[in-house]
């Protein structure tokens, strides 16, 4: 049977019981109305008609229209006989009245008084009888509807319980078959009974399914193919590669990866901390995809293993994972790509850079030496006087000879900061100290390019624990570039002050600034600023930068176009 005549069954069982019990309860009201008529026409009537003629025989003496009253009420009495004996009485009582004149005696009108009482007795006892009845009737009409109402209700009650289970029990198979078919059970079918609709429902479900399951089998093959295809790119790799999903769980490894970690094949699908715990590199790596606070930059140096049957370098990238699951705009994390780069040819080719620059600065400082030490003699009185243009000549090798041990003794702090012999021998010093050795080393330059320094210095500062040979060449290369960045007379100021628990030390120009474009370009090696006339190795500020950061100190600088620039370092006081 179909749901819709189902439904209309049901609905009209209901709308039947309740039509019977309404039917049945106007039935039982409407006789109980009948019967209560009967009882207001017929006895109800008699009685008004015999009291208006006794009281009209006791007018009679009296009033002569009594008598027509006495003849009205006989009158319409004979027509309302209704009651068993009640015709006798009436006749008689006619009798009586007829025969009844102004000789009539009182013991006459007592026997028609008798024959009222007689028609009154008669119709107060049929009252009684009726109202008896009625009164059964209705006890009667009242369990009748009780008990049909009882059996109304429980027949509602089973109609309600049962027939929407009927109705519900194969929508939530269906339910239950999307639910499976959505968890990928595509072995299902669904069996919803004979009725009409439902049978077309489960029927198209099941084709439903049956196609799906085809074109899982069809796409199977396709994406094994796809799979394996993916596995041959990541193993031709060179480089090791680890995937994560977001458990951790280790989905796959490259074969260069199970040889420089030193694992088996049957490392994969198991959790990588609990892999990790027997090997020392994999907990490196699972430490580094969320590291604590403070140790970002040790999670950013390369890792040097012994592989290739030597010590390797490698800079391990953690690549996050997200998708857009289907039918959703928010991305879902599934996983990390960790990924093993070899950099130690880099590092080979950096050291053998860092050794040759090394080597030659070092080979290139003695005869710089030699020919600063001829320059000092030939400048000379005694040796003899030298013309005009010999001692240009004679200056100008000293400045190119200055700039080219400047460079020289830069190249070698590189070497020593690439190369991790940067050595620190800290002592107790004063700032003041170090701006002085600042000024004076810079004075002559100062002079030549006739620049003012200022010196702002505090009463109250603290004292730095430092290598004061490091910081006052980091100083004097600041107030050095200054003089050479700012136009003729005119001022620089360079000062501490103190900053809570720092010291700052700036340099402050009135040149003509920096782009804020180049602000953090400008202290990396061999970087130097477009449209920059002075020369120079650009490597100043870089090891300015190392060695205030080996100090556990920060080097910035704050510059506009036309406003000069302003260069600050901050040490731990």
């Amino acid at each position: 049977m179909k749901l819709r005549y189902q439904l209309t069954l049901g609905i009209g069982f209901l709308f039947a019981m309740i039509l019977w019990l309404g039917i049945q309860s106007v039935s039982y009201v409407h006789h109980l109305s009948d019967v209560s008529g009967n009882i207001l026409t017929d006895n109800y009537n008699s009685l008004r008609y015999a009291e208006e003629m006794l009281r009209s025989l006791d007018r009679l003496s009296q009033d002569s229209l009594s008598h027509g009253e006495l003849m009205n009420s006989l009158a319409m009495q004979r027509r309302n006989i209704t009651e068993v004996n009640e015709s006798e009485a009436t006749q008689s009582l006619v009798r009586k009245i007829d025969a009844l004149d102004e000789s009539s005696s009182a013991q006459d009108i007592q026997l028609i008084r008798e024959d009222l009482y007689r028609i009154m007795e008669l119709n107060m006892v049929s009252i009684h009888t009726k109202s008896t009845d009625m009164e059964t009737d209705a006890h009667s009409a009242m369990i009748w509807l009780i008990v049909v109402s009882i059996l109304c209700v429980l027949l509602a009650a089973v109609f309600l319980v049962r027939f929407p289970a009927v109705i519900m029990k194969p929508i939530d198979k269906l339910k239950l078959g999307i639910k499976r078919t959505a968890e990928r059970d595509y072995d299902q079918q669904l069996d919803l009974g004979r009725n009409g609709e439902f049978a077309e429902v489960a029927e198209s479900f099941n084709n439903m399914v049956r196609q799906l399951a085809e074109y899982r089998r069809s796409t199977l093959d396709k994406l094994m193919i796809e799979k394996k295809r993916i596995e041959a790119i990541v193993n031709s790799l060179k480089e090791p590669i680890i995937g994560l999903d977001s458990e951790r769980n280790i989905l796959f490894m490259n074969d260069e990866a199970f040889v420089v970690l030193n694992l088996k094949p049957d490392a994969v699908g198991r959790n990588a901390t609990e892999v990790a715990m027997h090997n020392d590199l994999l907990r490196r790596l699972i430490r580094g995809l969320s590291p604590a606070p403070g140790e970002e930059d040790t999670a950013k140096e390369p890792l040097k293993i012994y592989a290739d049957n030597k010590e390797s370098y490698f800079q391990v990238d953690n690549i996050p994972l997200y998708i857009n699951p289907v039918g959703e705009e928010k991305k879902q994390f599934v996983g990390n790509v960790i990924i093993l780069n070899n950099i130690t040819r880099y590092k080979e080719l950096d050291s053998a850079k860092t050794n040759f620059i090394s080597t030659v600065s070092h080979e290139m400082k003695t005869p710089i030496s030699s020919i600063m030490m001829s320059l000092q003699l030939l400048g000379d009185s005694r040796l003899g006087s030298l013309n005009d243009e010999q001692k240009a000549m004679v200056d100008s090798i000293k400045d190119s000879s200055d700039r080219l041990l400047h460079i020289t003794g830069e190249l070698l702090n590189m070497t020593q900061v690439e190369a991790g012999k940067l050595k620190l021998m800290p002592k107790v010093v004063k700032p003041i100290e170090l701006i002085d050795y600042a000024v004076k080393t810079t004075r002559i330059l100062a002079e030549r390019f006739h620049c003012f320094i200022e010196v702002e210095y505090p009463e109250k500062i603290s004292k730095l624990f430092v290598d004061n040979e490091k910081i006052a060449w980091v100083v004097t290369n600041l107030l050095s570039n200054a003089i050479h960045h700012s136009p003729e007379n005119s001022r620089i100021i360079i000062g501490a002050r103190q900053k809570d628990k720092a010291v700052e030390i700036f340099v402050q120009d009135f040149g003509r600034g920096i782009d804020p474009r180049y602000h953090k370009s400008i202290f990396e090696r061999y970087f130097r600023v477009p449209g920059t006339k002075v020369q120079g190795s650009g490597l100043g500020l870089a090891i300015s930068k190392e060695f205030v950061e080996a100090h556990g100190g920060t080097i910035s600088v704050e510059s506009e176009i036309g406003k000069g620039s302003r260069f600050s370092i901050i040490l731990p006081a």
